[in-house]
């Protein structure tokens, strides 16, 4: 009798990505804390999906992570009984485009986030906040944020704050560039 070792079986099957696919909404109490859940549930919805490397899922992770905080911090999420959903959809087959949408405007700040632009050198070495969007700025392909209701009299009532990422061709990841 002879011994054939078996190849070896992958840990997972990717599954391709296609224009339209969506995730399930996540909906999360505004703590901070909860942003644990966030980034393990988004590593969970990706964790399949072809074209995804590991260094771009955890980009993917960080910027929900930012984001998330950023609607913990400047919104009504962060008040008591305050929420933020995060949303996951692919527009392309390889675009995937992240979402997390706040409660709406604080009564004393507006719900509108802002990159930092007016710092000495000094000032940024020393800051301890503000640098979330500039860490999406760098790492997605594009952002932005948009009322969660485009009419007038619904001002306020939240704002998402969204991230594209470009997936890479696994064509040419799978038969090395050919």
């Amino acid at each position: 009798m002879t011994i054939v070792p078996r190849p070896p079986v992958p840990f997972h099957t990717p599954t391709p990505g296609f224009a339209g696919r969506r995730w399930p909404c996540r909906v999360y109490p505004g703590d901070p804390a909860q942003a644990v859940w966030v980034r393990k549930d988004l590593r969970a919805d990706l964790y399949r999906l072809e074209g995804l490397g590991p260094d771009l899922a955890e980009t993917v992770v960080l910027c929900a992570s930012e984001m998330f905080a950023n609607a913990c911090a400047h919104s009504r999420s962060g008040e008591p009984g305050g929420r933020a959903v995060r949303t996951l959809s692919m527009p392309t087959a390889h675009t995937l485009h992240l979402s997390v949408i706040d409660n709406g405007a604080q009564a004393t700040a507006p719900s509108r986030p802002q990159i930092p632009h007016r710092r000495t050198v000094k000032e940024w070495e020393e800051a301890e906040r503000g640098r979330g969007l500039l860490i999406i700025d760098a790492l997605a392909t594009s952002w932005g944020t948009r009322a969660v209701v485009d009419f007038p009299l619904c001002q306020g009532l939240g704002r998402a704050v969204w991230a594209d990422f470009t997936l890479t061709d696994s064509t040419a990841t799978s038969n090395g560039g050919a």
